[in-house]
């Protein structure tokens, strides 16, 4: 810290630590009495720092949109950077992705927006850079793709006891490898492309935040990243509106390949970018038990099995593999596989089932079920690390952007979440089939103001998002109700 208040200079100065998210980097907002405000950073790797050092400072001679670096301490462990404000694109899309995957058009254009500057990054930013400087290695090659295969099959594969011919596998893991790298790269590849890597200006602008572990690469490999991101939930036509948007804005700096050589090169890497972060997942899950990345895995699956369903992969054995994986993963409610449910076309839109959702205090009682049929479930919510615990969360609700974060950030609501809808959908489902009409859930914790608020709020979101019914929440300490005419 005494480095950065150095850097900055001044009286009175402030420091806000910011929240550090997955890195290991610590944040912080410095600000003084009639000064701009900036960020310092300090770095436990000098190679890191140095990367994104050198990395933002081409970039911002070239215009592109990254904070600019005003300072590095003799050291290069800390640095000064331009502060771009709180707002990330994943905290500006985060109600669309807590209602499943159902993004509004302010959300929409946000992600469009995005991805139509991405190509400038990736194009003009390659523009006399010196890639001697990425870290930890300055080009995506071919040893980098079988270490992230090999990385999915000791990772993920191992821990499931999932079975596999070795040689095979190898086998397919070198097609694959193949494949990846068959083409020369002339372009900056970020990546680690995601939402959260990207911050929202006062005017809706996307700027470009944490590209340290950029090199020369594939332009595919950071679409992929983006688009198939598998906690976001995108649907197939916001995907494919991303990949237009995205084609039609790479026009602008090179000449860009036949649209169908383009897809089918972009499956490959959607592929690879899959297997890679269940990889990722599995280690970070599996061995470090990190909640937030076991909750991970049964989106990116949703993806695996998509991408089994829309392509015919030339390996073999791999493809067994995932197979399995997904068959593994999911379990047949009523002959359906349960994680495809009924879409708004599969079910009468005079569908006569009301889901009733409540959160509660266990203090005054769970709710009473006015069907009077008696039918549903509650679920106690108090083994969840509770936001109430903390002054500055004590006034705020589970409806609040803070308390929510928190709880998501945690990982322990999610994976909480995550089990409840997979039984939501399997009975609400069933109720459609059979014609019932009233359907019951309850949250409660300890004062219901905070977990339960949440989670009976995000159950709404994600049953409205899937069904053709009608979702009533009632959040009885809060003296909240919404019911769906």
């Amino acid at each position: 810290m005494k480095r950065l208040l150095e850097l900055y200079g001044g009286d009175a100065i402030t420091a806000e630590a910011l929240s550090q998210a997955g890195s290991n980097r610590a944040y912080w907002r410095l600000s003084s009495p009639g000064r701009e405000t900036a960020v310092g950073v300090v770095g436990t790797s000098l190679e890191e720092n140095e990367a994104f050092i050198h990395l933002s400072r081409h970039f911002h001679q070239k215009g592109l949109p990254v904070p600019e670096v005003l300072g590095v301490s003799p050291d290069s462990m800390a640095y000064l950077q331009t502060d771009l404000g709180s707002l990330s694109l994943f905290d500006a899309i985060s109600e669309g992705r807590s209602r499943g995957g159902n993004y509004d058009a302010r959300e929409q254009a946000l992600l469009l927006g995005t991805i139509r500057c991405l190509p400038e990054i990736q194009v003009r930013g390659a523009e006399g850079l010196d890639f001697s400087h990425c870290y930890p290695q300055p080009e995506f090659d071919r040893d980098s793709v079988m270490f992230d295969l090999n990385y999915f099959k000791y990772c993920f594969l191992k821990p499931r006891g999932v079975d596999f011919h070795e040689v095979r596998l190898e086998r397919d893991f070198n097609a694959l490898a193949d494949v990846l790298t068959e083409e020369e790269p002339t372009t900056f590849m970020y990546r680690d492309f995601q939402a959260r890597n990207v911050m929202i200006d006062d005017n809706g602008e996307p700027w470009f935040i944490d590209f340290q572990g950029g090199r020369r690469g594939p332009f595919y490999y950071d679409l992929a990243s983006f688009a198939w991101q598998a906690s976001a939930h995108y649907s197939y036509k916001l995907r494919r509106e991303m990949v237009y948007e995205y084609y039609h804005s790479l026009e602008r700096f090179i000449d860009v390949p036949p649209v169908r050589h383009f897809v089918e090169r972009l499956s490959q890497f959607v592929l690879f970018r899959t297997l890679q972060v269940l990889g990722a997942y599995g280690f970070r899950g599996y061995f470090e038990r990190k909640p937030h990345f076991l909750a991970s895995i049964p989106p990116a699956l949703d993806n695996l099995a998509d991408l089994l369903r829309l392509g015919c992969f030339p390996y073999p054995h791999l493809t067994g593999v995932m197979e399995r994986v997904v068959a593994a993963s999911r379990s047949a409610v009523g002959g359906r596989p349960q994680w495809v449910v009924p879409t708004r076309q599969e079910t009468s839109a005079e569908a006569p089932l009301r889901v009733r959702i409540f959160s509660f205090s266990y203090k005054r009682g769970i709710p009473e079920d006015e069907s009077g049929n008696g039918g549903g479930y509650v679920f106690d919510c108090r083994g969840i690390h509770n936001p109430g615990r903390y002054e500055q969360y004590k006034k705020k609700t589970g409806l609040d952007p803070e308390v929510r974060r928190f709880l998501e950030d945690d990982g322990e609501a999610l994976i909480f979440l995550d089990k409840v809808c997979d039984l939501a959908d399997a009975h609400v489902s069933r109720y459609i089939e059979r014609g019932f009409t009233s359907l019951m859930f309850c949250f409660g914790c300890t004062g219901g103001q905070h977990r339960s608020v949440y989670l009976a709020d995000r159950l709404a979101s994600h049953l409205r998002g899937k069904f053709e019914i009608k979702v009533d929440v009632v959040h009885r300490e809060l003296n909240i109700e919404n019911r769906d005419k």
